[in-house]
């Protein structure tokens, strides 16, 4: 999967596009991926830092993952 095709996903199951960034930063509250010196990385942002950082090597993996960990924090099967 690729980024652009997890925004696909994210839209149909209706996830609050203020709940996520795919762009990284440190939004408030807000599930987090992006890619830094050829890794991908999730987390999740609040008040300015990051928690539970996962390391991906590549962006197919690091959008399943993302894409799963989210579903599950909002109770979607």
């Amino acid at each position: 999967m690729t980024l652009y095709e997890l925004e696909k996903k994210l839209l149909e199951i209706n996830i609050p596009n203020d709940a996520y960034s795919l762009n990284g930063g440190l939004p408030n509250e807000a599930f987090c991926i992006n890619e830094s010196d050829g890794k991908w990385e999730t987390y999740y942002s609040e008040r300015g830092s990051k928690s539970g950082t996962k390391l991906f090597d590549n962006e197919g993996e690091a959008c399943d993952y993302f894409l799963t960990w989210i579903k599950r924090n909002f109770k979607i099967t």
